[in-house]
């Protein structure tokens, strides 16, 4: 472990799933003092890289990236409470609960990213979410370390409500133990309600569902999907997909995303984060 960040000019495109973003300075940190150093100067903290629409520009910030001393998955070794490091990524933490018989992550099972950003956006499912685990976060805030508790958190539908310029360290789960078969039947059940998302690049649902709609089904009502700008294109397999079909710019992803939700009767709100 390294008290030093390592500092690298990159193109965001190669650390987002939509891949789309342009150059960036990114420190990537494997300390809390490295954390202090690149925290100094105005930053952004970039996780798995889901979930975001980066500018084809870059950005002036510093970006942040936690790295392999923030991955712990071996803290999850049959115990059912421990806390688990923001670098941690989720697809593994749920495959390794799985074989280890401990059960309350089926619900994440396909999403990517990592456990900070997981937090961040109370990432999930319509079979469950991580705030359905969370009990406590450590953050960093202004140079030094806090913790708080999930209810302090304002958790909700794909949103949080954590302090400025915080950054998830740490997360606390409290899962409980259970057969590994029917782990695996859930996580089944799970994987096949989403079959019929896409396998090209994309972010993720890009529109949060409204209350008792699903985004996907009104954009498909909408005759949306196929629909185009330029490599930005709305999925045919899912409606509430926007897919990169090679080089999609971010100004051919906002403007598909205007278009569609000018032609969607409900109004539709983005599930995104933006980097300008």
């Amino acid at each position: 472990m390294t008290n030093n960040p390592l500092r690298l000019t990159v193109f965001l495109r190669d650390y987002t799933t939509l891949r789309i973003g342009g150059q960036a300075e990114l420190w990537q940190v494997n300390s809390i003092d490295a954390i202090r150093q690149a925290t100094v100067e105005p930053f952004k903290v970039l996780g798995g890289g889901s979930n975001l629409l980066v500018s084809d520009k870059g950005v002036r910030e510093r970006v942040i990236k936690l790295g392999h001393s923030f991955n712990n998955i071996a803290a999850l070794n049959g115990t059912t409470n421990f806390w688990i490091g923001a670098a941690t990524p989720l697809p593994g933490l749920v495959r390794r609960a799985q074989r280890q018989g401990i059960s309350g992550l089926e619900g994440l099972f396909g999403i990517p990213g990592v456990v900070g950003g997981a937090v961040i956006m109370n990432a999930g499912t319509r079979f469950g979410s991580i705030a359905d685990t969370l009990t406590e976060v450590e953050l960093f805030i202004d140079g030094n370390l806090h913790r708080l508790a999930a209810s302090e958190l304002g958790l909700g539908y794909r949103t949080s409500n954590l302090p400025s310029n915080s950054i998830v360290v740490r997360a606390h789960l409290s899962l409980v133990p259970s057969d590994p078969e029917r782990v695996a039947r859930a996580m089944a059940s799970v994987d096949e309600a989403r079959k019929g998302q896409p396998k090209n690049k994309s972010a993720g649902c890009a529109f949060k569902n409204p209350p008792g709609q699903s985004a996907g089904f009104l954009i498909d009502q909408a005759g949306l999907k196929g629909l185009r700008v330029g490599d930005a294109m709305v999925s045919h397999e899912h409606g509430n997909f926007i897919v990169n079909l090679g080089s999609a710019t971010q100004q051919d992803v906002l403007a598909l995303i205007a278009e569609i939700q000018s032609r969607v009767e409900i109004p539709l709100e983005l599930e995104w984060r933006g980097w300008v």
